[in-house]
């Protein structure tokens, strides 16, 4: 089915992040990513501009971007003139992107689902900001391996940019530092997502962006 312009797809109705959540932010979230004030949200500008960096994105590029909200990642590679992709499981959300956008193919779907036959195909790059912290550590795992394997071009790569912690001593020490800011979710900690990625032959490497955040590239091991 399609809603102005977007795909509609299955959605998970009932769990821990449920999509209305996001229909409720959608009209306020550019506001408060733009204020970058603290957690969660510290060094976001700088983490979208270090993915589209080691995105290495050029003029016609095919790039999907999962999680894509209202569009501020999607824009920069769009400025670029890549061809792109954005699925999202918020509607209110993907409206916005295709107001800003409208030549970006929008498609409303669930990261925790298999992904639409509309998106059957290999990309140069996939790309994410400020979504996989909605998956443990073991989904986050098994997702890149799909994606790598089911959508991605040989060769290519995901570049992921998230709420990040080197590891768990510097998670502790936020937590206890924001305080009631502090929300229990599966942030990244790069120490333990960087060796389970490595056991299922996956190569990654992470560049710290804040306190809070951090960007990681994601390819098939050569070895």
């Amino acid at each position: 089915m399609i809603c102005c312009g977007i795909f509609l797809y299955s959605i998970i109705v009932s769990d821990l992040f449920p999509a209305r959540d996001f229909d409720h932010w959608a009209a306020t979230y550019d506001a408060q990513v733009a204020l970058a004030d603290g957690f969660p949200f510290e060094g976001y500008a700088a983490v979208l501009d270090k993915i589209l960096a080691e995105a290495e994105a050029c003029p016609g590029m095919h790039v999907l971007d999962l999680g894509a909200g209202t569009g501020n990642l999607t824009a920069k590679f769009a400025d670029l003139g890549c061809e792109l992709w954005c699925v999202d499981f918020s509607l209110l959300m993907l409206l916005r992107t295709k107001a800003k956008l409208s030549g970006v193919r929008c498609l409303l779907a669930d990261l925790r689902l298999p992904l639409p036959f509309s998106v059957s195909r290999r990309f140069d790059c996939v790309i994410s900001a400020y979504t996989f912290h909605h998956f443990d550590l073991a989904q986050k795992v098994k997702l890149v391996c799909d994606l790598l394997r089911c959508f991605v071009v040989r060769g290519g790569r995901l570049v992921i940019g998230d709420i990040a912690f080197g590891d768990s001593t510097a998670q502790e020490h936020t937590r206890e530092t924001v305080g009631e800011r502090w929300e229990e979710e599966y942030y990244w900690i790069a120490d333990e997502a960087i060796p389970a990625l490595r056991s299922v032959g996956v190569e990654a490497r992470y560049f710290p962006m804040s306190f809070c955040s951090g960007v990681f590239v994601i390819q098939e091991s050569k070895g």
